[in-house]
Protein backbone atom coordinates (compact mmCIF):
# COMPACT_ATOMS: atom_id res chain seq x y z
CA UNK A 1 0.00 0.00 0.00
CA UNK A 2 1.30 3.45 -0.89
CA UNK A 3 -0.19 6.65 0.50
CA UNK A 4 0.49 10.36 0.29
CA UNK A 5 -0.04 11.61 3.84
CA UNK A 6 -0.17 15.22 5.10
CA UNK A 7 -0.60 16.34 8.71
CA UNK A 8 -0.31 19.71 10.43
CA UNK A 9 0.50 21.15 13.85
CA UNK A 10 -2.45 22.27 15.98
CA UNK A 11 -3.84 25.65 14.90
CA UNK A 12 -1.64 25.33 11.77
CA UNK A 13 1.15 27.04 13.71
CA UNK A 14 4.39 27.39 11.81
CA UNK A 15 6.34 25.26 14.29
CA UNK A 16 8.36 22.95 12.05
CA UNK A 17 11.73 24.63 11.68
CA UNK A 18 15.32 24.44 12.93
CA UNK A 19 15.73 21.87 15.73
CA UNK A 20 12.11 20.75 15.66
CA UNK A 21 12.35 19.93 11.96
CA UNK A 22 15.43 17.77 12.47
CA UNK A 23 13.95 16.02 15.51
CA UNK A 24 10.62 15.40 13.81
CA UNK A 25 12.40 13.91 10.81
CA UNK A 26 14.56 11.68 13.00
CA UNK A 27 11.58 10.45 15.05
CA UNK A 28 9.46 9.78 11.96
CA UNK A 29 12.28 7.83 10.25
CA UNK A 30 12.92 5.77 13.40
CA UNK A 31 9.24 4.96 13.93
CA UNK A 32 8.69 4.02 10.30
CA UNK A 33 11.71 1.74 10.38
CA UNK A 34 10.38 0.02 13.52
CA UNK A 35 6.92 -0.50 11.98
CA UNK A 36 8.13 -1.72 8.59
CA UNK A 37 6.94 1.43 6.85
CA UNK A 38 9.09 2.74 4.00
CA UNK A 39 9.34 6.50 3.56
CA UNK A 40 9.63 6.97 -0.20
CA UNK A 41 9.67 10.76 0.02
CA UNK A 42 9.08 13.27 2.80
CA UNK A 43 9.25 17.01 3.26
CA UNK A 44 8.71 19.17 6.33
CA UNK A 45 7.25 22.58 5.57
CA UNK A 46 6.90 25.21 8.33
CA UNK A 47 3.24 24.35 8.93
CA UNK A 48 2.78 20.77 7.66
CA UNK A 49 4.45 17.46 6.85
CA UNK A 50 4.18 15.64 3.52
CA UNK A 51 5.08 11.95 3.35
CA UNK A 52 4.86 9.34 0.61
CA UNK A 53 4.88 6.02 2.46
CA UNK A 54 4.65 2.37 1.57
CA UNK A 55 3.57 -0.18 4.15
CA UNK A 56 2.37 -3.78 4.45
CA UNK A 57 -1.39 -4.31 4.12
CA UNK A 58 -1.65 -5.68 7.66
CA UNK A 59 -1.68 -2.05 8.88
CA UNK A 60 -4.18 0.70 8.14
CA UNK A 61 -3.15 4.20 7.16
CA UNK A 62 -5.09 5.47 10.20
CA UNK A 63 -3.10 3.35 12.65
CA UNK A 64 0.20 4.40 11.06
CA UNK A 65 -0.55 8.12 11.09
CA UNK A 66 -1.96 7.95 14.63
CA UNK A 67 1.21 6.23 15.89
CA UNK A 68 3.51 8.68 14.09
CA UNK A 69 1.67 11.68 15.50
CA UNK A 70 1.50 10.27 19.05
CA UNK A 71 5.17 9.34 19.24
CA UNK A 72 6.46 12.59 17.75
CA UNK A 73 4.29 14.59 20.17
CA UNK A 74 5.58 12.65 23.19
CA UNK A 75 9.21 13.02 22.11
CA UNK A 76 8.91 16.72 21.29
CA UNK A 77 7.35 17.50 24.67
CA UNK A 78 10.18 15.60 26.39
CA UNK A 79 12.82 17.59 24.50
CA UNK A 80 11.18 21.05 24.26
CA UNK A 81 8.68 21.51 27.11
CA UNK A 82 9.29 25.23 27.70
CA UNK A 83 9.24 26.11 24.01
CA UNK A 84 6.05 24.17 23.30
CA UNK A 85 4.23 25.41 26.40
CA UNK A 86 4.53 28.97 25.02
CA UNK A 87 2.58 27.95 21.91
CA UNK A 88 0.07 25.36 23.14
CA UNK A 89 -2.27 25.77 26.09
CA UNK A 90 -2.65 22.03 26.66
CA UNK A 91 0.32 19.83 27.47
CA UNK A 92 1.14 17.05 25.02
CA UNK A 93 -0.64 18.78 22.19
CA UNK A 94 1.22 19.28 18.94
CA UNK A 95 -0.58 17.82 15.90
CA UNK A 96 -4.07 18.72 14.78
CA UNK A 97 -6.71 16.01 15.01
CA UNK A 98 -7.09 15.27 11.31
CA UNK A 99 -4.83 14.36 8.43
CA UNK A 100 -4.97 13.95 4.66
CA UNK A 101 -4.30 10.57 3.07
CA UNK A 102 -4.60 9.58 -0.56
CA UNK A 103 -3.74 6.18 -2.01
CA UNK A 104 -1.23 6.14 -4.83
CA UNK A 105 -1.86 4.08 -7.94
CA UNK A 106 0.83 2.31 -9.90
CA UNK A 107 0.96 5.03 -12.54
CA UNK A 108 1.86 8.15 -10.55
CA UNK A 109 4.26 7.69 -7.58
CA UNK A 110 6.90 9.76 -9.39
CA UNK A 111 4.47 12.65 -9.80
CA UNK A 112 3.72 12.63 -6.08
CA UNK A 113 7.45 12.44 -5.25
CA UNK A 114 8.12 15.54 -7.38
CA UNK A 115 5.16 17.33 -5.77
CA UNK A 116 6.49 16.59 -2.25
CA UNK A 117 10.06 17.59 -3.18
CA UNK A 118 8.88 20.96 -4.48
CA UNK A 119 6.78 21.99 -1.45
CA UNK A 120 9.29 24.55 -0.19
Amino acid sequence: CQYHVVFTPKYRRQMIYKELRADIGFILRKLCEQKGVEIIEANACPDHIHMLISYPPKFSVTSIVRKLKQETTINLWKNYPKFLSKHFWKEHTFWSDGYFACSIGEANPETIKRYIENQD
